[in-house]
């Protein structure tokens, strides 16, 4: 079982910048792919960006060149850094654990990120 905690989620403007957090509990962490996903009202829920246990990385072509996603897994925490914001990232922010291959297995309880002026 792993159970997760995202934080930092809030109100930002335009432009600006935010960064997620990813606290991680339960066993193996360091084995697991963590991935962010995002859900806006009405849309589905989608993948921003991942990493593996060994630090590979994969962006959603909206999230390229703006987020950076990292991990230290001897803290068992994971962030999303997320610059130049526009109100189209407007959603709530889940974290993931699960195979780099395949969909997460599990699912923190999300952080709600808004950007507007």
């Amino acid at each position: 079982q792993v159970q997760l905690v995202e934080s930092g989620g809030g109100l930002v403007q335009p432009g600006g910048s935010l960064t997620l957090s990813c606290a991680a509990s339960g066993s193996i962490f360091s084995l697991w792919t963590v991935g962010w996903y995002r859900q806006a009202p009405g849309k589905r829920r989608e993948m921003v960006a991942r990493i593996s246990g060994g630090g590979e990385t994969k962006y959603s072509d909206s999230a390229k060149g703006r987020f950076t996603v990292s991990r230290i897994n001897a803290k068992n925490v994971a962030s999303l850094e997320m610059n130049n914001l526009t109100p189209a990232d407007t959603a709530v922010y889940f974290c993931s654990a699960g195979p780099w291959s395949g969909d997460p297995i599990y699912w923190g309880q999300g952080t709600q990120v808004t950007v507007s002026s």
